[in-house]
């Protein structure tokens, strides 16, 4: 009789522990949906959509060969969470719908498998960093912003058109290496990180970051910071936990400003 009675406590506890896992999991998913939508609002609203072009990723916490991303032909400034595409390394749709953006597949899946350490990614056509793109070079450490990216971002130079063969999107997973950053030479910026909020947040600074940069060399010539004092800087503003942090004030402005992104 003890036996059986410790069995079934047992059982009930091993069924607590997978339900408390369940809900951990749902719990996860929700927040980086919710997350995404609002990145994607944020793009929307710093200008970053051209046409159907950009978009952004997040993994699945429970089934990690799948990720959410935002459906084609829907704008950054209309995104909700119930909008969002879960996608397999496949291409399959799989919830959600909606058009699977060829280009985000084959970047976005190519980057997702070769990185297991990247939970989210960016890539949009944002003017000033296709402007910057067009000169095949990585930022220089100008400002304390730019040093973010300082020896943490690289330059995928091999431009064949819109990417729609994941042989190309192999390619750009192998020049991102374990940098925050590539810059996809003539086509625009893309930003990884280990949450939406990082991946997002790279973005919008290395955007910005191209913009000063194009300002400062048109206006003059610019003087970088000394080689030292950039990396003592990347140490500081370019943490993982900086760039999440650094996105929490654009989640709260946009979820307050335009909260029916949560729907």
């Amino acid at each position: 009789m003890g036996e059986a009675v410790a069995d079934l406590v047992m059982n009930q506890g091993d069924t607590m522990t997978a339900n408390a896992l369940l809900d951990d999991v749902a719990s996860e998913r929700l927040k980086r949906k919710q997350r995404l939508a609002a990145s994607l609002r944020i793009f929307g609203k710093f200008g970053f959509d051209e046409g159907v072009a950009g978009h952004i990723t997040v993994r699945d916490p429970e089934h990690t060969d799948h990720f959410w991303v935002n459906p084609m032909g829907r704008s950054f400034k209309q995104m909700r969470v119930s909008d969002l595409l879960k996608v397999d390394h496949a291409g399959n749709v799989v919830e959600g719908e909606g058009l699977l953006n060829g280009a985000a597949f084959a970047i976005h899946s190519r980057i997702h498998m070769a990185h297991p350490e990247v939970t989210a990614a960016a890539h949009s056509h944002s003017v000033y960093g296709k402007s910057w793109s067009s000169l095949g070079r990585k930022l220089d450490p100008l400002t304390q912003d730019s040093c973010a990216f300082y020896g943490s971002h690289a330059v995928f130079e091999d431009f064949t058109g819109v990417v729609l063969d994941v042989s190309e999107g192999d390619k750009i997973a192998n020049a991102l290496g374990d940098n925050k950053a590539v810059i996809l030479q003539n086509h625009g910026l893309l930003t990884v990180g280990e949450s939406v909020d990082e991946a997002c947040w790279w973005f919008v600074t290395m955007e910005r970051s191209c913009q000063a940069q194009l300002m400062a060399e048109a206006a003059g010539t610019p003087k970088p910071i000394s080689h030292e004092v950039a990396a003592s800087t990347a140490e500081q503003v370019g943490s993982h936990a900086a760039g999440w942090f650094s996105f929490q004030p654009l989640y709260d402005v946009i979820v307050a400003e335009q909260p029916d992104l949560l729907d």
